[in-house]
């Protein structure tokens, strides 16, 4: 299986899902990102790297944010809105999933979903700092509350882990 699955199942996702609100955290060359377009009606992209909005599609519905997640969900805080779909795969350590997990969750629509990249390392030499890190990590902790929440992850390395937020089992018992 190729190291890259997880871009064509978040690709399905976003195809049925049609996220109103779709925010990237980490972007690399925006691959992943810019294949999304076409399933949602607003896309953000966070990166600390420049160079990584030069490969996003600009268009009237996509938006780079050149920053930290921290500094982007300072600038939530400020202009709140609701993520349909949120994909977390900046900083691989487990503390950063958990802080940006934690500082994101807020701003989760009712069943919506986050996506955490990096949750099951095929290896030891994938837990290395540049690939999985320690992402894994956060997943098992943020796995023992889930009152508001609710997680899967799929065991094929890398990994990603799908988690829905939550109150009710059925969306339209939320309303």
């Amino acid at each position: 299986m190729k190291i890259n699955w997880h871009e064509d199942f978040i690709l399905f996702l976003a195809s049925i899902y049609r996220p109103q609100v779709y925010v990237e955290l980490g972007l690399y060359q925006c691959a992943l990102f810019n294949r999304v377009i076409p399933y949602a009606e607003t896309l953000i992209g966070v990166d600390i790297s420049h160079e990584a909005g030069q490969h996003m599609h600009h268009l009237p519905n996509t938006r780079f944010f050149h920053g930290t997640t921290q500094d982007f969900a300072k600038e939530l805080k400020m202009h709140p809105l609701k993520m349909d779909m949120l994909f977390i795969d900046a900083d691989h350590s487990k503390d950063a999933v958990l802080q940006d997990f934690r500082d994101f969750f807020p701003y989760v629509a009712p069943h919506g979903l986050i996506l955490l990249h990096d949750s099951h390392p095929g290896s030891n030499e994938m837990m290395d700092p540049t690939l999985c890190g320690t992402a894994y990590q956060a997943i098992a902790e943020l796995s023992k509350t889930n009152d508001e929440y609710e997680m899967m992850t799929i065991p094929i390395s890398p990994g990603l882990t799908i988690c829905r937020k939550r109150q009710q089992q059925l969306s339209w018992h939320e309303i």
